[in-house]
């Protein structure tokens, strides 16, 4: 049976040599003070500089480290997915391996998780020293994110995160979903989300690895997100009632059309061919797109009746005999 500890670091990274050894410390160096059992665990996302050379080292040092290290770069996602399997903290907090995230906030975040009872707690860096290049996009970004949402957070992209264990095994980070989590783990049941205002540190070594795409691949996330958290074990309720619509108002339309047409012919009042009518390809396109959107919703459900995660819910109390 494994140790329990107070607080597992999760630290996803991607050719971050130089900041490694000074971000173990000043982790150590914090939970030591709190007098925190602690495990820190490093998740090498297919770098290609000498990190996991350094990582090794530092095991040497600090037994409490564990590592993984990806064989090619997937994305900060799959690193924190693997990174939550193996936490075996009561609180699990993640990080950014850049120094901007500073370690300092640990005890302060432990006890909103254990103190205030929040499920998890998301950083909010108030002050930043990011280039302004940046900063705005990712103030437009944030508010859309708490609109779809409805998740009042000032900072969805803030890697400064903490949870309670049980949380990071209910939830599933995939694809670029990392920004999200607090929403896949509203999803999941847990509803008591915090936010802390956190310090950000400007870079002190190398260069971001985030470039202008990520606000693209943000928003197709985000719609995504949105999709699943709503219709994801009911896709039929979207896409059916999407696709019924559409098919009676096409098949409306081009019954008035042709209705129209016969009314004109039987009175002998100037007509235009139905074909010569634009509206009716677009009566008989909207047909055809509701069917298509009908069986898609059928399929969707098919899929989902044959999915092992159909039935994962999350059971927050029992009473047994």
């Amino acid at each position: 049976m494994s140790e329990k500890l107070d607080i597992t670091v999760v630290v996803p990274l991607y050719n971050e040599e130089e900041s490694l050894p000074e971000l173990m410390a000043w982790i150590d160096r914090v939970c030591t003070a709190e007098k925190l059992s602690y495990e820190v665990v490093m998740v090498d996302d297919g770098s290609n500089d000498g990190s996991w050379r350094v990582i090794e080292e530092l095991k040497e040092r600090y037994p409490v480290l564990r590592a993984l290290r990806f064989a090619r770069n997937y994305g900060k996602s799959g690193a924190l997915y693997c990174g939550f399997a193996a936490a075996r903290g009561e609180v699990v907090i993640t990080m950014d391996a850049d120094l901007q995230d500073s370690p300092d906030e640990i005890p302060a975040l432990r006890r909103m998780i254990l103190e205030e009872g929040y499920d998890l707690v998301s950083g909010w860096k108030k002050r930043r020293y990011d280039p302004i290049g940046k900063r705005w996009p990712s103030k437009f970004f944030n508010f859309t994110a708490r609109l779809v949402s409805g998740i009042k957070l000032h900072d969805f992209n803030c890697g400064l995160k903490a949870y309670r264990l049980r949380v990071v095994k209910a939830v599933e980070v995939f694809g670029e979903m990392h920004r999200y989590i607090p929403v896949l783990a509203r999803q999941a049941g847990f509803k008591r989300i915090g936010e802390k205002v956190v310090e950000h540190r400007a870079r002190k070594y190398g260069y971001s690895k985030f470039g202008i795409e990520r606000m693209v691949k943000g928003y197709l996330d985000l719609i995504t997100v949105t999709f699943l958290s709503r219709f994801g074990r009911s896709p039929m309720y979207f896409f059916g009632g999407l696709g019924t619509l559409m098919f009676l108002l096409g098949g409306g339309t081009t019954i008035w059309v042709i209705a129209e047409k016969l009314y004109k012919q039987f009175h002998a009042l100037p007509l235009r061919p139905v074909t010569d009518q634009p509206l009716f390809y677009l009566a008989i396109l909207a047909v055809v797109l509701g069917v298509q959107l009908f069986l898609a919703g059928f399929l969707g459900e098919l899929i989902n009746r044959g999915s092992s995660e159909r039935n994962n819910y999350l059971i927050d109390k029992r009473i047994d005999d």
